[in-house]
C-alpha cells in the first residue's frame, strides 16, 4: 500500500500565497510523476500541476507564473507553491503519484502503482 498525506491548504485573501505538501509513503521502489490536481463544487477534477523524477513540470494555462512545483525525492514529498491566489481557486487539491512498489526481493521492482491523497481544502476570498 501507498498513502499520500496532504497538508497545507486553508483560507487565503486574494493576493495572498500558499504552499501545499504532499509526502508519500509505503513500500516504495520508485515515484515517477508526482502532480496536483484540484476539483471546485460542481467541476471535473482538472491537473494543476505536474513534475516527473527528473523534474519536468507542466502547469495549468491558468495558474502559470503563479504556481511553483517542486519535489524532495529524498524524502517522498511533493511541494505545490501558490502565489497571487485567485478566488478561482478555491477547490480541493488533491495530490498524485505514479511510480513502482518495491519488489519481493531486494532492489528490485515490483508492480506499477498509482494513488491519490484524500485532499486539502484551499479557499481564496476576495
Amino acid at each position: 500500500q501507498v498513502q499520500l498525506v496532504e497538508s497545507g491548504g486553508g483560507l487565503v485573501q486574494a493576493g495572498g500565497s500558499l504552499r501545499l505538501s504532499c509526502a508519500v509513503s509505503g513500500s516504495i521502489f520508485s515515484i515517477n510523476t508526482m502532480a496536483w490536481y484540484r476539483q471546485a463544487p460542481g467541476k471535473q477534477r482538472e491537473l494543476v500541476a505536474g513534475i516527473t523524477s527528473g523534474g519536468s513540470t507542466n502547469y495549468a494555462d491558468s495558474v502559470k507564473g503563479r504556481f511553483t512545483i517542486s519535489r524532495d525525492n529524498a524524502k517522498n514529498t511533493v511541494y505545490l507553491q501558490m502565489n497571487s491566489l485567485k478566488p478561482e481557486d478555491t477547490a480541493v487539491y488533491y495530490c498524485n503519484a505514479e511510480g513502482y512498489y518495491s519488489g519481493s526481493y531486494l532492489y528490485t521492482r515490483g508492480s506499477p502503482f498509482g494513488s491519490w491523497g484524500q485532499g486539502t481544502q484551499v479557499t481564496v476570498s476576495s
